[in-house]
């Protein structure tokens, strides 16, 4: 059996990793984390999406006992702006389309909706939620939507059967100091020194790693958590990377953390803004915000990038600490080589449009632990691994390019050519079945990657850069029940707004607790 695990890199993929295998094996899986106490961290990955509460549920975590340790917040969706035209704005939120006689309230808004309004605000419940700052809980702590409050215990991505409906903002760095100690009280080894050497045995598979103060971490498995270097997985062991950027127009990010003036006025949701050369998030956390622009380096220099980005923020001194970031943007082709498994940025990353960066840790992580190996290191597990991380990815960056493919703004060289690029194998198949209708469960991309074909839908109806008509079925359907699910949204929407508190006074009375 595997009785030795060790990880190189700490940042929030090693301590999550850590964590994760010490609450799924205990002490019969022995886990040292090796961080040097010099490499910086990336530290912008501050949005999630809903699906990581099965991972501090898996913990046995409460968010009352974390999410204040981590200035953390609410996100009840993506806000995208200026996607479309100057001056538009409309809501990816976690939360399905209704359906009325077996089609969604999509199809529906194309048939009967008032197009003089957008569609998000007559097909959900969330984007009133967003518009009037609320928090998705009342104040007693119970949650808004019926039927989903409740621990999720051990459960796993592939088991959400309910769309939850809201992820987090939070701070990368405290959650990784945070899940440090949760892992050390679990019994994992914490070393802090450089890693100088790794050896290979004459398999050429990993013996161990020598640090620079002497110490020899020997293991049966090791986790590369190094980030964009991939020191194991790509410069050690040889793994090919590969490259997203004939299909995603964006390499590079400058990123910037700013107090927020009035920390009460706290919208719960990520706000994406298209820009020139790129787009800008917003992400609201408890007592500041995090912004970055996510660019092109072929249409905006960095210190153009950092420029709009300041002046975005207010900084006109230059008094902020500025992050540069170059963006690896690709997958390993394996990410489970030999017995080295690869783990966050070390694996995989498509620009953070959706907030992906911690799912696919996540992710990694659930198919670790299912396909944890044997000493023989089974082949079949390790290719089942492998398959599964690359759909994934492969399933985000299909949906990732289809935002730029939808988009309506081609008014600059920049749009223009993102919106002009190559499309992956099979999304182009897709596209051609979005461009008279909206999409069907069985139309996107087939394996499990995160989104479902409510998240597709809403996208392309949006971004507005591709046609959508009714389908010819819903002509021979009287539409009575569907004015009448659109009247009880609304009022369900006026009723939540009017009961529920802002996010912040929610989240003051957490913190204070």
């Amino acid at each position: 059996m595997i009785k030795t695990v060790t990880i190189v890199g700490g940042g929030t993929a090693g301590w999550m990793t850590a964590a994760y295998l010490k609450a799924a094996f205990a002490d019969r899986l022995d886990v040292t984390l090796v961080e040097s106490p010099s490499v910086g961290r990336i530290g912008v990955g501050e949005a999630t999406f809903s699906t990581v509460r099965h991972f501090f549920d898996y913990l046995g975590l409460d968010e009352s006992t974390w999410l204040p340790r981590c200035d953390g917040s609410y996100k009840l969706g993506i806000r995208f702006e200026n996607w479309d035209r100057a001056g538009s704005y409309f809501y990816h939120p976690f939360e399905r389309l209704r359906k009325v006689d077996g089609f969604s309230l999509g199809e529906w808004w194309l048939k009967i909706g008032d197009h003089t309004r957008p569609f998000d605000r007559q097909c959900f419940i969330t984007p009133a939620l967003c518009d009037a700052k609320r928090s998705p809980r009342r104040l007693d702590g119970t949650l808004f939507a019926v039927g989903l409050d409740g621990s999720l215990g051990r459960s796993s991505l592939a088991e959400q059967r309910a769309q939850f409906p809201y992820a987090y903002h939070f701070d990368a760095d405290k959650v990784a100091r945070f899940l440090a100690g949760y892992s050390k009280e679990r019994g994992a080894h914490h070393v802090v020194d450089d890693v100088v050497h790794t050896a290979l045995d004459e398999r050429g598979w990993i013996s161990h790693v020598v640090t620079r103060g002497g110490a020899r971490l020997a293991a049966d498995l090791f986790v590369d958590c190094t980030g964009f270097r991939g020191a194991l997985i790509n410069k050690l062991l040889g793994e090919p990377f590969l490259s997203f950027r004939d299909v995603l127009p964006n390499n590079r990010a400058v990123a910037l953390r700013v107090p927020r003036a009035d920390v009460t006025d706290m919208n719960p949701y990520t706000t994406a803004t298209a820009m020139d050369a790129g787009w800008i998030w917003t992400i609201p956390l408890y007592h500041r915000d995090g912004l970055g622009y996510v660019y092109s380096d072929a249409f905006c220099s960095p210190d153009e990038a950092e420029r709009t980005l300041r002046a975005r923020a207010g900084d006109t001194r230059g008094d902020l600490d500025v992050n540069h970031i170059t963006m690896r943007v690709g997958r390993c082709r394996d990410s489970w080589v030999r017995n080295c498994v690869a783990i966050g940025l070390s694996s995989a990353f498509v620009e953070p449009l959706e907030s992906t960066g911690i799912f696919f840790i996540q992710h990694g992580i659930e198919q670790l632990v299912k396909h944890l190996p044997d000493r023989d290191f089974s082949p079949g597990l390790r290719q089942a691994y492998n398959r599964r991380i690359a759909q994934a990815v492969d399933g985000v960056k299909e949906f990732l390019v289809l935002h730029y493919r939808a988009a309506g703004r081609q008014d600059n060289d920049y749009w223009r050519a993102a919106r002009g690029r190559e499309v992956p194998e099979g999304l182009a198949e897709r596209l051609a079945q979005a461009r008279p209708h909206l999409l069907d469960d069985e139309a996107v991309f087939p394996y499990y990657h995160g989104f479902e074909p409510y998240s597709w839908n809403t996208m392309l109806l949006g971004l507005a850069g591709l046609p959508a008509v009714p389908r010819p079925a819903l002509h021979h359907i009287d539409p009575a029940r569907a004015h009448e699910e659109f009247a009880r949204l609304r009022a369900e929407a006026a009723t939540v707004v009017r009961e529920l508190p802002s996010c912040h006074e929610y989240l003051r009375r957490l913190n204070s607790a």
